[in-house]
């Protein structure tokens, strides 16, 4: 576990207990999160989700999070064939932005806690391995109105990235339909003294209002 130099007055958070003997311990509806946060223990992978909503920011297991993706998140899928993925134009999707707005969770993916020489090429290759809900996930940039997808259960999966250490990247997470998804992710990696390395599956929950 890692601590990072992140102002309080940087982020707005919500983080609100869930009811006793549920599986998920918080429900975070805005402010900053590594959705993906990669780390080294000196032997092995780990993935967690770091949540820096509050003070002191803390690594917790995604099993015990749920995401919540708030009505204020919902937009309409551009009348531009680069979105096409999102669904037809003027269809209603919700987004967590790449960029920070309040009020929102604003998702990002960090393997800052890798340390450069251990990997092979130094990178991990995160992948998408299933999406389970009511409609389809993806997760893309943009830069000058342009897409750059990343992941998209729409088109199959598992879909893999190569993410280089040392990065802290946001991006737009798109949700097609309100409802609840559980998202599961792996990260892989080859140690340059030779060998495989997994962080093993992780699940994550969504849950999209209408």
């Amino acid at each position: 576990m890692r601590t990072r130099a992140i102002a309080a007055t940087a982020f707005a958070a919500t983080v609100a207990l869930l009811l006793p003997g549920t599986a998920h311990a918080a429900t975070i509806s805005q402010g900053h999160v590594d959705v993906l946060d990669v780390d080294w223990t000196g032997s092995a992978l780990t993935l967690d989700l770091h949540d820096a909503t509050v003070t002191p920011a803390v690594d917790r297991d995604p099993a015990t999070v749920v995401l919540d993706v708030v009505p204020a998140s919902k937009t309409t899928v551009p009348n531009n064939a680069a979105y096409s993925f999102l669904g037809t134009p003027g269809s209603t999707v919700w987004v967590l932005p790449q960029a920070q707005v309040a009020g929102i969770v604003w998702p990002g993916i960090n393997t800052q806690g890798v340390p450069s020489g251990v990997l092979l090429n130094n990178s991990v290759t995160a992948k998408l391995v299933s999406v389970t809900g009511p409609a389809h996930v993806s997760v893309y940039t943009t830069s000058l109105g342009t897409p750059t997808v990343w992941f998209d259960s729409g088109n199959g999966l598992p879909d893999s990235r190569t993410v280089a250490v040392n990065t802290h990247a946001h991006a737009n997470w798109a949700f097609e339909a309100a409802g609840t998804y559980t998202v599961a992710f792996e990260v892989t990696a080859t140690k340059t003294a030779g060998g495989a390395v997994t962080t093993g599956l992780k699940s994550y929950t969504f849950t999209v209002q209408p």
